[in-house]
């Protein structure tokens, strides 16, 4: 009697730590999935800058500082291999985007240019995008740290080498406002 409730009370404990151990894969897959879709969407605004960058070219020569700061932010977002680094060279770029804005205000004629309409408006389009996969991201992670860091399941997560994620966060009060976009005058 006592070896079947002692070989049940290992069964018991053998498919806990298996069920906890898949749980940290899923979740760590669906940490990577997560960054995966939100790189899409950083992709595709860092496809849109040249566009706007030359719009505005045709319109503000004289703002070639600007817009070579935007360009050297985009190569930041081109060269960044790590999430961190990503993370970084995005806020980087969030920055430079605005300063598109603050040119486009000085010219009313590329303010009403309806190429630099549709530009702008997608850029707006996807940086809601970004928003949106930035907070799944950070769901994800957060989900995976909390088991992570929970007993009983930090102890698979310790034996299996399991480390925690890193959160999507923005450092700067200025980096953590929307890129602003406005036709208004």
């Amino acid at each position: 009697m006592a070896l079947i409730i002692v070989l049940v009370v290992a069964a018991v404990i053998l498919v806990w730590g298996i069920s906890t151990y898949n749980g940290f894969v899923r979740g760590d897959v669906n940490v990577e999935e997560a960054f995966a879709t939100m790189d899409v969407y950083l992709k595709k605004r860092f496809d849109l800058i040249p566009n706007l960058v030359e719009t505005v070219k045709g319109y503000a020569a004289h703002e070639a500082e600007t817009l070579q700061s935007v360009i050297a932010a985009r190569n930041a977002v081109g060269a960044a291999t790590t999430p961190s680094e990503k993370f970084e060279s995005e806020a980087g770029l969030s920055q430079a985007l605005r300063s598109i804005n603050i040119v486009a205000e000085q010219y009313p004629d590329l303010k009403a240019n309806q190429n630099f309409q549709e530009l702008m408006t997608q850029l707006q389009a996807v940086e809601g995008d970004i928003a949106n996969a930035r907070k799944y991201y950070n769901a994800c992670v957060k989900k995976f740290n909390v088991r992570l860091k929970s007993f009983p399941s930090n102890i698979i997560g310790s034996m299996f080498h399991f480390e925690m994620k890193t959160m999507f966060e923005v450092s700067s009060e200025i980096e953590r406002e929307n890129v602003k976009v406005s036709f208004d005058k």
